[in-house]
Parts: structure tokens; sequence; C-alpha cells
């Protein structure tokens, strides 16, 4: 049974984890009486834990909000998940600062786990390996990000400065519908209001952003940000525009042609085939090189007819021959 001391922690994680408890509840958690839990309170609030109390029938006592507490107290499973997400938002690019300060954080964090718990932790780290190697991830500005997701929430519009990839500033108004992480980077899709149409806009690029009064309608209830940008990669400008058919299924297209790189439409079952074999999908997709979807074709290993470029067409010919040449070598 842990002491008064013990209790007292162990009531101060209770509250930590967020709403109002009432005095009987703590009372059961703690294995004491209405009073002692009263005495626990006021030796938090002793120590400047600012401790709430709420009168009414379902009243009790909470944590004021926004407070900072001093000891950050968790569990073992909640280390673990703290310290494996910050690995793994490091890995995958999804940070907003500089990368020493996830790492400080996980120090932190270690610090004052108990030592058995550390030396597991520390145990499974050395053990991890990430077989994936990350590009240096572009950062949005935190205050940026920020700001941009309240006026996602609020439905605000919202003044941003932006820097196009050619280094071109400009000042836009954004009714912003949501925001995206994607590989590494993180985007924010919406109205720009000046232009008429919805944008999808890189956050590292924009430089400031300022919440402006008043507010916008909601997109469509069936808008999916992550959607929207995964369309938008697959629909931009780029060198070549590549039109295929292939007979396939979505899920057997998609594992080598993500809805970032491609878009999908029903052509119909093959003429004079049996509707039960399958469909033919028209593909269609926007790339600066044509080289690497020869071997992408390959691996498909499903029946496809090239539309559009006669380029492409000349590229799975000249592969088909290289490979059969291949395959009569000795």
């Amino acid at each position: 049974m842990p002491g008064p001391t013990g209790r007292v922690l162990t009531l101060l994680e209770l509250l930590q984890s967020g709403g109002t408890r009432t005095v009987a509840e703590l009372a059961d958690r703690l294995g004491v009486e209405g009073r002692t839990v009263r005495r626990y309170v006021s030796q938090l609030i002793d120590l400047d834990v600012p401790v709430e109390s709420v009168r009414g029938r379902y009243g009790g006592y909470r944590l004021a909000p926004g407070y900072r507490l001093p000891p950050l107290m968790l569990g073992d499973d909640e280390a673990l998940a703290v310290l494996l997400g910050l690995a793994a938002g490091r890995r995958a690019g999804l940070t907003t600062a500089e990368r020493t300060a996830s790492e400080t954080a996980s120090a932190k964090i270690r610090r004052v786990l108990p030592r058995h718990i550390a030396r597991r932790l520390d145990t499974l780290q050395s053990a991890l390996a990430l077989a994936d190697e990350p590009r240096e991830p572009d950062r949005p500005d935190a205050e940026v990000l920020l700001t941009v997701a309240d006026a996602v929430r609020h439905r605000r519009p919202v003044s941003v400065h932006y820097v196009d990839r050619d280094g071109r500033h400009s000042e836009r108004t954004l009714h912003a519908y949501g925001i995206v992480a994607h590989a590494g980077r993180w985007y924010v899709t919406g109205r720009d209001t000046g232009a008429g149409e919805d944008r999808t806009l890189r956050l590292d690029r924009i430089a400031t952003a300022r919440a402006l009064p008043g507010s916008f309608e909601a997109p469509p209830a069936d808008f999916d940000p992550a959607q929207r940008v995964l369309s938008g990669f697959a629909t931009a400008e780029y060198r070549h525009e590549v039109t295929l058919r292939i007979h396939g299924t979505p899920e057997q297209i998609r594992a080598h042609l993500p809805a970032s790189v491609a878009s999908l439409e029903d052509h119909g079952p093959a003429a004079g085939g049996d509707p039960a074999d399958g469909h033919w999908l028209r593909v269609e997709l926007r790339v600066q090189r044509l080289d690497w979807l020869p071997r992408v074709l390959a691996a498909l290993d499903r029946p496809f007819v090239i539309e559009r470029p006669d380029e492409l067409r000349t590229l799975v010919d000249a592969l088909a021959q290289r490979l059969a040449s291949y395959a009569r070598q000795a």
C-alpha cells in the first residue's frame, strides 16, 4: 500500500488525465476517505499545483486549464508511446522545429523515468532498426502551423505571405479546409479567394499567417483534404501526359501507382470477355520522365494498352527485348 506521498502523486496523475473527478471517485481510487482526499488536494495547492474545486451535483476537483505541471507522470506504456512517437516523427520529417528539439524532449522524458523503465526503453531503441532513410524535411514555422490550424477549426479566413517554388512572393487570403502531412511535408488545402479557386499550399513556404475577422462556409461534408492533396499531385503539370488502359482491379494498380501519382477511371469490362474476369481501368498520370514507367508496367503483370505517348510504347518495347535477351542467355 503506497504511503501518503505516493497517494498524493497518484491523485495528481488522476487529475492530469483530464476532466472533473468527484471526491467519491478519487477516494475509491486512492483507497481513502473523502476528508483525506481534501487534505491531499490542499497539499497539491500548497505546492502551487492549480487544483480547482467545482461545485454542483457533478462537482469535484480538476486542474486549471493551460497550466504546465512540473511533474509529467507517465506509465510504462505511455512513456514508450511518447518516445517512439518522437522517433517516428523525426524519421517521417513531421516536425516543426529543428531535429534537436525532439531529441532534447526525448532526453528530458527519459531522465525522469524510473531506472528500470529507462533501461528497457534504451534496449528497445538500440534494437530498433528503421529501414527507410528519410530526406531532410521542409519544416513549417510552428506559429504558422498553429495559426492555420486554428483557422481550419474555427473556419476563419487567414492572410498568408506565400513564396512559390520560383521565389515569387504573394499575399493571399485563404479559406483553409484542412492540413495534410504527406511524405515529410505539410500542406494546407482550401479556397484562395483572390484566385477564386481551390489551392494546395506548402506550409513551409508560408512566411507569415494572420487570422482575419469573419468566417466562411464549411466545405461539403464529403470533402476529404488528404484526397484533394493527393489528387492534386496526380494532376500537376509535368512534361509528359500519360494515358493507359489496364485490365485489373484498383487494388492491383494502386499497389504500383498510388493516388498521389495516377488517377483511375472505370473503363468497363473487356470487349467480348467475361465481365466477371475484371474491368479495364483508364489510368492517367503526368510525369517528368518516362524511363521508370516500363518497369512499373512489367511489375504489374496485367494486360495494358498505351494510349499516349508513343515514346512510352517505344520504351516498353525496348525493355521487353532486353528481358527476352536475358532469358535466352545460358
